[in-house]
């Protein structure tokens, strides 16, 4: 691993400050970052699984609206706000 002086002589000095050997603590460095990135990963993939079953339900149910109905939808409240910005 490339680090910078500064940065390797810090680190250096906590560690023996903290009567530690620097490998051991980037050791662990190293496994809470593999074990943080595979969590994460972890929560992301059952927040889209849960949010892929609530919109499936809501299409079941018919609480969906087409690309078509949307568009009409944005541009009647597009006209009402302009409309109003007219008036004022």
């Amino acid at each position: 691993m490339k680090l910078e002086p500064e940065l390797r002589d810090a680190f250096m000095a906590a560690a023996e400050a903290a009567d530690r050997p620097a490998s051991q603590i980037v050791r662990e460095m190293m496994r809470d970052f593999v074990r943080t990135r595979e969590e994460e990963e972890r929560s992301y993939v059952e927040f889209l699984r849960r949010k892929v079953e609530i919109s499936r339900k809501q299409f079941e149910a018919g609480l969906s609206f087409s690309q078509e109905e949307v568009e009409a939808e944005v541009a009647a409240r597009r006209k009402k706000l302009l409309a109003r910005t007219k008036e004022a």
